[in-house]
């Protein structure tokens, strides 16, 4: 494997790091001139979005030279991946936060949308508390900070594609200072009317539109008129999501 060190530097902007690499440029040759062998199965496929040219290259080639990983794509902004990512979809993505244009958050939030079986890793220098709490609810599967040394981030791909959610120390520790703070949360009120709260229950218990309209003695027409009021108040689009977001919101805790 080709041998690789980089170190994070301060630049001008206090927020943003800069990264030397340090390899022959054989090595640096080979990287920018090589072509992607097609998948090959078992291979952990990782693509790569940092706007940084020096560490994007520096990732490229730590990843490229070791065994069981391949870098599938790279980009320098969110903008530049939703357009050609799903050319070959990889297993994962590192995702820098302070990226320019679209931030990292917004990109996880929208890759993840777009496709959901997606793993995104956030490779960022930010460890405050509203950063990582965004990037965890926006979707991110791990959080590494980019002073994580090079053989724990090969390691972190691979815990993160085995079903594992790979985070740094220091970041571990944030989160769970935030959950201490965290209270669980009290039982929603939707302010449904107690034959929507019965219609719902029953389409909890299996019920159709046809069986639900004879438990309560009413129309199917009728029915769809109260599915419509739920929809609208629990801000959801099918009956599916209707009776999810009733279970998890605590509705129905009363049974």
């Amino acid at each position: 494997m080709a041998y690789l060190y980089w170190q994070v530097t301060k630049t001008r902007r206090p927020s943003r790091v800069g990264a030397r690499l340090f390899s022959s440029p054989k090595l640096m040759s080979q990287l920018r001139n090589e072509t992607q062998t097609e998948s090959v199965p078992g291979v952990i496929r990782v693509a790569i979005i940092e706007d940084l040219p020096e560490l994007r290259e520096g990732l490229q080639l730590l990843i490229n030279g070791t065994f069981g990983y391949r870098c599938v794509a790279r980009f320098c902004s969110v903008e530049d991946a939703l357009k050609t990512i799903g050319n070959e979809l990889p297993d994962v993505v590192l995702i820098d936060l302070g990226l320019p244009g679209m931030s990292g958050i917004e990109g996880i939030r929208l890759l993840k949308k777009q496709y959901p079986d997606l793993l995104l890793v956030a490779l960022t220098v930010f460890d405050d508390d509203e950063q990582i709490f965004n990037a965890l609810c926006a979707g991110a599967s791990g959080y590494l900070l980019k002073k994580t040394p090079p053989a724990r981030l090969l390691e972190a791909l691979k815990e993160v594609t085995s079903g594992g959610a790979p985070i740094s120390p220091e970041v571990a520790l944030r989160v769970i200072r935030l959950f201490r703070h965290v209270h669980p949360p009290v039982t929603a009120n939707y302010h449904l009317t107690p034959q929507e709260n019965q219609l719902l229950r029953l389409f909890v218990d299996g019920h159709n539109y046809k069986t639900a309209a004879a438990e309560l003695g009413i129309s199917t027409n009728t029915i769809s008129f109260h599915l419509r009021n739920i929809y609208q108040k629990l801000q959801v689009h099918s009956k599916s999501e209707a009776v999810a977001k009733a279970l998890k919101s605590g509705l129905l805790s009363d049974r």
